[in-house]
C-alpha cells in the first residue's frame, strides 16, 4: 500500500482555526475543510447585518478556503478526486451540510446535498437569498430543520449556520 499524501491548507483570506484543528486538510485525493463561522478575517469580529451578511461572509471564507487549494465552488483547479467534510460556520441561526462529487468532468455547480438545521425556521428565507448567489445552477438535493441548540453559540444571543461535507468537482 503507498504512504498516504496529507498537506494542511490554511490561508489569512478566512479565519483562523479556534480550536485545535485545521481551516482545512488534504489527504491523498481527498480534501476536508472545517467549520467557518460568518465573521471578518481581518478583524476576527462577526460582521454585522443580520443573518444574510453573515451566511454571505461564511461563504465567502468557505471559498476562500477552497481557493486556497486550488479549488471553488463550481470546479477543483487541483487533482482531489473529493472535498469532503466541508464546515463551515455562521453565526445565524442555522447548519448547512453539503455534499457533493469531484468527478473532474463537468463545470455544473460541484455540491449535490445540503441539510439546513435552524434555530428559527422563519430565518431559511433570507438564507435563501444568499444561498442563490452561490448556488445559482444544478441547486443541490436540500433538508431542512429546526433544532433546539446549536454548538459553540447561544440560540438566545447568536443565530448560526454551518456547512458540512462538500465534495467538488473539476471542469
Amino acid at each position: 500500500m503507498a504512504a498516504l499524501f496529507r498537506r494542511i491548507i490554511s490561508t489569512t483570506k478566512a479565519p483562523a482555526a479556534i480550536g485545535p484543528y485545521s481551516q482545512a486538510v488534504v489527504v491523498d485525493r481527498t480534501m476536508y475543510i472545517s467549520g467557518q463561522l460568518g465573521m471578518d478575517p481581518a478583524s476576527g469580529q462577526l460582521v454585522e447585518g443580520g443573518v444574510q451578511a453573515q451566511t454571505r461572509q461564511a461563504l465567502v471564507n468557505m471559498g476562500e478556503i477552497l481557493k486556497a487549494a486550488g479549488c471553488s465552488y463550481e470546479n477543483s483547479e487541483r487533482n482531489f478526486s473529493r472535498i469532503v467534510p466541508f464546515v463551515l460556520t455562521f453565526v445565524q441561526n442555522l447548519f448547512v451540510h453539503l455534499i457533493s462529487s469531484c468527478f473532474f468532468l463537468s463545470s455544473v455547480s460541484a455540491v449535490v446535498k445540503t441539510t439546513v438545521l435552524l434555530a428559527d425556521m422563519n430565518d431559511f428565507v433570507k438564507v435563501n437569498d444568499v444561498y442563490k448567489q452561490f448556488f445559482s445552477s444544478s441547486f443541490p438535493a436540500r433538508a431542512a430543520y429546526q433544532v433546539a441548540a446549536l454548538p459553540r453559540v447561544s440560540i438566545s444571543q447568536r443565530p448560526w449556520l454551518m456547512c458540512a461535507d462538500s465534495r467538488l468537482r473539476a471542469l
